[in-house]
């Protein structure tokens, strides 16, 4: 067994961590068994975790990390954080990020916890950069272009979106490029969370 983490210092992490899994997992449309058996734990032990009873293992978090393809520190950026702010606030400086300028976009974790009905983000896309297949969610989302320019395609129609533009859709392919030369900024809303 690996290295425990210790949260029992604070029910509120220990609360926060557990809706990560659970907002992960519920995003992915898993269930406790299905969990369970991707990271070889029982589903007692998940439901304790997603209850904020039980401290995963490190090599626990790293399984369900890698079950949700996610980087383990995602499960760590509120360690720091003020136990008042936790599910409250998120700092500028603790956010949680996927991905990175070289895979074209950058995502921040704007919302608290993946616990809500939605999840906001920061979607920082790169110049140059496009997702060529398109993509279906069963969700609804709708985004806030904060600054440049971003081609985006919903249904196989394709959409020239500058700073200042929104848009809203819901169970719909899409896919985006950004053809300038600067990043583009996109205030992200998905319904339900889907990471």
């Amino acid at each position: 067994m690996g290295l425990a983490i210790d949260h029992s210092n604070s029910d509120a992490t220990a609360e926060a961590l557990g809706n990560d899994v659970r907002g992960l997992r519920k995003s992915r449309g898993l269930t406790l068994n299905e969990l369970a058996l991707k990271i070889g734990r029982s589903v007692g032990f998940i439901s304790q975790v997603e209850r904020g009873l039980s401290s995963p293992s490190i090599d626990d978090l790293r399984a369900i990390a890698g079950a949700f393809d996610v980087p383990t520190s995602w499960f760590f950026a509120n360690e720091s954080q003020n136990e008042a702010e936790l599910g409250l606030i998120v700092r500028a400086n603790s956010r949680r990020v996927l991905g990175t300028a070289e895979t074209g976009i950058v995502e921040e974790l704007l919302s608290p916890d993946l616990g809500g009905t939605f999840e906001m983000f920061r979607s920082v896309f790169q110049p140059g950069a496009e997702m060529h297949n398109p993509v279906l969610r069963h969700t609804e989302e709708a985004g806030y272009v904060v600054s440049g320019n971003l081609k985006f395609c919903i249904d196989d129609q394709w959409f020239d979106l500058n700073e200042g533009d929104s848009f809203r859709f819901e169970d719909k392919p899409y896919r985006w490029k950004n053809p300038g030369d600067e990043p583009a900024v996109v205030i992200w809303v998905v319904s339900p969370p889907v990471y």
